[in-house]
């Protein structure tokens, strides 16, 4: 049987942290299925459009992508979204996906990062083990995306659970809740004297390089320190963490066997 690997993020224009990122979770998930023909999509169009007009490359999106490994003759598929939370960006790729099951025998949708209550302790652990020694008045600020879609409240959970373990760890997002307003207030309760500020999202693209990082008086780094925190700012997408990783491979395999247990009843 004719086996394909279609990894499905939604993308990013900066060709650095695509290597960094993106790239590393390909790689990660096509060494855990040495038996499957890799294949990437974004879910982005923007993306998808600024790419082929500056370097003249087309990549395809997720229905695009699942037609073209149809009439190549694959017949068993497994697909693995890099998103964060259970998103309009999600649900776009399990829409599409579904729309495909009776084209292949077998068909696979690993889940996003955040998608059970263990996921949310792995990826506390994940983000802990960059930091293993802060000093009392030090804080680490995770920058995530935000959404207009009720999955945004996976980051204010995901700051909860910091919270509750008395953690020094911080969730914010741009587009929701928890806003950065409150985040700030926070930490000067707190007598923080520095943060560490990094992007809770797979890549380090624009907005942890506009909205987060940038000298602009309303970027999260300049906000803190208005409030007289110091700022120490890294520009590193989750896909870097080898821990983050190997959460996707996890959420490949058990969609997998899933299927497969499907198929045995």
């Amino acid at each position: 049987m004719k086996k394909a690997l279609l990894v499905v993020s939604f993308g990013t224009s900066y060709t650095e942290t695509y290597k960094k990122n993106i790239l590393s979770c390909e790689t990660r998930l096509a060494e855990e299925f040495p038996d499957r023909d890799c294949f990437r999509a974004f879910t982005s169009e923007m993306i998808i459009k600024k790419i082929a007009k500056r370097d003249g490359k087309d990549i395809y999106n997720p229905q695009r992508a699942l037609q073209k490994l149809y009439e190549q003759g694959y017949e068993d598929v497994a697909v693995q979204s890099l998103h964060i939370i259970n998103g309009d960006e999600y649900e776009k790729v399990a829409r599409q996906v579904s729309a495909f099951e009776a084209k292949f025998k077998r068909l696979h949708l690993g889940a996003p990062l955040l998608s059970d209550f263990s996921d949310f302790e792995k990826v506390m652990s994940a983000v802990q083990n960059l930091f293993p020694s802060l000093n009392h008045d030090e804080h680490v600020v995770l920058m995530g995306h935000g959404a207009t879609h009720h999955a945004f409240t996976a980051y204010a959970c995901l700051d909860h659970m910091f919270q509750a373990r008395n953690l020094p760890f911080h969730v914010g997002a741009v587009e929701s809740y928890p806003e950065v307003g409150l985040v700030v207030d926070r930490l000067v309760s707190l007598k923080a004297k520095k943060i560490h500020l990094m992007p809770l999202m797979l890549v380090a693209g624009d907005h942890a390089t506009n909205d987060m990082a940038s000298d602009e008086d309303d970027s999260w780094k300049s906000l803190m320190q208005k409030s007289g925190i110091g700022v120490q700012v890294w520009l590193q997408g989750l896909g870097e963490n080898s821990a983050i990783r190997e959460l996707f491979v996890e959420h490949l395999l058990h969609a997998i066997q899933d299927v497969e247990d499907e198929a045995v009843r």
